[in-house]
């Protein structure tokens, strides 16, 4: 299952990311806000290219293989992530985060319907790397998404995410999302049946007679672009031990 600006809020605590972590591990899990003392490691937000999906592959694969909080039951590989980013990127924003070289975290929009009428919503994901969790990637990507979707012409994003996942939907509510309903046992994984919330955010006020989105190219092409892609990054905690 799977974004000008809206404001964010103080960070949540323990935010995950769309639906959740993966079980715990025996090993405690690495938290950027509690590494050692150190210089601080810059985070670099851009628009994710097709060397990116290696990693990309890797931080999803957990979140099929053992939870339920992706509906995909075989985990995509290296192939399947060049395609799914380069079909997304020919109308929609997909982001990754990268911290000291490595990917920490990404996040994208999609079609939220097919019907012509809504296409000025999308549905939104975001997924990080569980070594990065509690470091501000998640609120980052999303805020540098919601603003390229703004500067689109969109003006509604969707996020579903399964329950219970108390940690991701305080990530979303904190960065404005709204609770709009429950699709009940919804979708059948892992020997259960498991329900699906859905959240709203509005992106930018409504408009009587609005634009047609536009396409990813021509915002792109515009002065101010660089600026909205990074603009999450002052969200994100990183420390290089």
């Amino acid at each position: 299952l799977t974004d000008n600006c809206v404001a964010l809020r103080a960070p949540a605590r323990n935010p995950r990311y769309h639906g959740g972590r993966p079980p715990h591990t025996n090993k405690k899990p690495f938290c950027l806000g509690r590494l050692a003392r150190g210089t601080n490691m810059a985070a670099q937000i851009r628009l994710a290219q097709g060397h990116d999906a290696e990693s990309i592959a890797a931080i999803y694969r957990p979140f099929v293989e053992t939870t339920a909080i992706s509906f995909e039951t075989e985990a995509p590989d290296r192939e399947e992530m060049v395609r799914r980013i380069t079909e997304t990127m020919a109308s929609y924003p997909w982001l990754v985060c990268e911290i000291g070289g490595q990917v920490a975290g990404y996040a994208y929009a999609t079609r939220h319907r097919v019907r012509a009428a809504y296409r000025w919503s999308v549905d939104t994901s975001v997924y990080v790397g569980q070594k990065y969790w509690r470091g501000g990637v998640g609120r980052g990507l999303y805020a540098s998404l919601f603003g390229i979707l703004a500067a689109q012409g969109f003006f509604n994003a969707y996020a579903g995410i399964t329950l219970p996942n108390p940690a991701s939907v305080a990530l979303h509510q904190s960065v404005g999302f709204k609770g709009i309903g429950v699709h009940q046992r919804v979708g059948y994984k892992l020997g259960a049946w498991h329900d699906v919330g859905w959240w709203q955010l509005r992106l930018k006020a409504s408009e009587s007679s609005p634009r047609e989105p536009r396409d990813l190219a021509t915002v792109r092409s515009e002065p101010g672009w660089e600026s909205l892609v990074t603009s999450g990054q002052t969200f994100i905690r990183a420390k290089a031990a």
